[in-house]
């Protein structure tokens, strides 16, 4: 009989005041929570602390993708409707799979403009799962257009303004590729990552771009059915 993983299973309630706005001056005093997988035992702690459950000969895995500002605000011409999109992934030179609020107004033909003209883009078509092909058009170099024009794709629950873009990069981002920060690496510093590799413990990375489904709901009520969830992954 096939393992069930139910939805339900990861229901709970979570109260908005106890979602954090705004990071830490120091990534690692975030807290850290340690489940002992035996006895079921909790302990919080500091995310320092995360050199105690470590020891030599440990392999310590990160992924070093980096998010890109991938989420542009614009207008739909002849309209002037506000649009939002969400870059998700190159899929040829200057086409791009996106995500588009509202979905219902940008069929394909709509032309959008971002920065007044500064770049433009015109949705091909519309994918299976709703999502956009969008062929964008500028001068120049697009990286620095974006960089200019785009903002971080925060998560719907943080409402503050990010005022450091570096601030949702893991230290060690290196390639660029992900719509969402892989959060769990965002409370190393290069010094705990040095005091562990100085304790024996070896770290290796990965590049795994995050994509549309972190974002999208789980649609089936067992989550080992959800086949659909690919990702991008390169060995570092």
């Amino acid at each position: 009989m096939k393992e069930a993983l139910k939805v339900t299973d990861f229901d709970f309630q979570l109260p908005k005041e106890q979602i954090a706005q705004t990071p830490l001056a120091e990534r690692t005093d975030s807290r850290l929570l340690k489940l002992d997988k035996t006895t079921g035992e909790m302990e919080h702690g500091i995310f320092r602390d995360i050199t105690r459950y470590l020891k030599p000969g440990d392999c310590l895995v990160i992924n070093n993708t980096k998010v890109i500002p991938a989420r542009l605000h614009g207008v739909r011409s002849g309209t002037g409707g506000h649009t939002e999109v969400l870059l998700l992934k190159r899929s040829a030179d200057d086409v791009w799979e996106c995500l588009v609020k509202p979905g219902k107004k940008c069929r394909p033909g709509t032309v959008l403009s971002f920065g007044d003209g500064l770049l433009t883009g015109e949705i091909l078509s519309v994918g299976e799962d709703g999502s956009r092909f969008i062929q964008f058009h500028y001068d120049g170099i697009f990286e620095e257009i974006l960089d200019k024009l785009g903002e971080m794709p925060l998560p719907p629950y943080i409402t503050e303004k990010l005022e450091d873009k570096n601030r949702y990069q893991t230290v060690y981002a290196k390639y660029d590729g992900s719509a969402a920060a892989p959060t769990a690496g965002l409370h190393f510093t290069e010094k705990l990552l040095q005091d562990i590799r100085d304790m024996g413990v070896e770290i290796a990375t990965v590049t795994l771009h995050v994509g549309l489904g972190t974002f999208r709901p789980v649609k089936v009520e067992n989550v080992l059915d959800d086949t659909g969830r690919w990702v991008r992954l390169t060995l570092g």
